[in-house]
């Protein structure tokens, strides 16, 4: 079974990634480490820098990883400063901002950047689309999950348990990664 590391010590983030990639051959250590969360427009190049600076800190190969919450209505907003936005707005918040609003339309994007040591990351990126609900349900998982209703699903995120919400994400990001992985060897 080939090795990845993956740079977190988020552990919804790790989880996810072993549930993800073992199945398909990898296994999936973890590494937490501080690294520089740039400010920038869009989660590509925040997983970019932060894998760069990771490969250069631990000398070897790694995987990191960066997620935006982005809402049409909003032009985008909170975008990758979802993290700030959950400690200063709350879901409440957000949802009054979303009030008699009908384009309810939002995505996650994910963006998983490889980084070989000494060699610029290569990044790829998923996204899991749906819409914000009128108001918050669910018992599971965190701030966005309990406001965010995946394409395909009736309830949100929050209404699953972790072995079942993982899932209803784009896990496509995923195969691609193992793919790349495979065709490395």
């Amino acid at each position: 079974m080939k090795e990845i590391t993956f740079v977190t010590g988020n552990w919804a983030k790790i989880l996810s990634a072993r549930q993800m990639l073992e199945p398909l051959g990898f296994k999936v250590n973890q590494v937490k480490m501080d690294t520089t969360e740039i400010q920038a427009d869009n989660v590509e190049e925040i997983a970019k820098y932060s894998a760069k600076e990771a490969s250069d800190k631990l000398k070897c190969t790694v995987l990191k990883n960066d997620t935006g919450f982005f809402i049409d209505a909003l032009d985008g907003f909170p975008g990758p400063y979802a993290k700030y936005v959950e400690k200063r707005l709350t879901e409440e918040g957000l949802l009054k901002l979303l009030e008699g609003v009908e384009n309810r339309k939002a995505c996650f994007i994910e963006a998983f950047a490889y980084c070989e040591y000494g060699k610029e990351p290569i990044v790829f990126t998923g996204v899991t689309k749906g819409t914000i609900a009128k108001e918050k349900s669910g018992e599971y998982g965190w701030f966005w999950d309990f406001i965010f209703i995946p394409e395909g699903s009736e309830k949100t995120l929050g209404c699953f348990p972790d072995d079942k919400r993982f899932y209803l994400w784009n896990t496509d990001v995923y195969k691609e990664i193992a793919e790349f992985l495979k065709n490395k060897e």
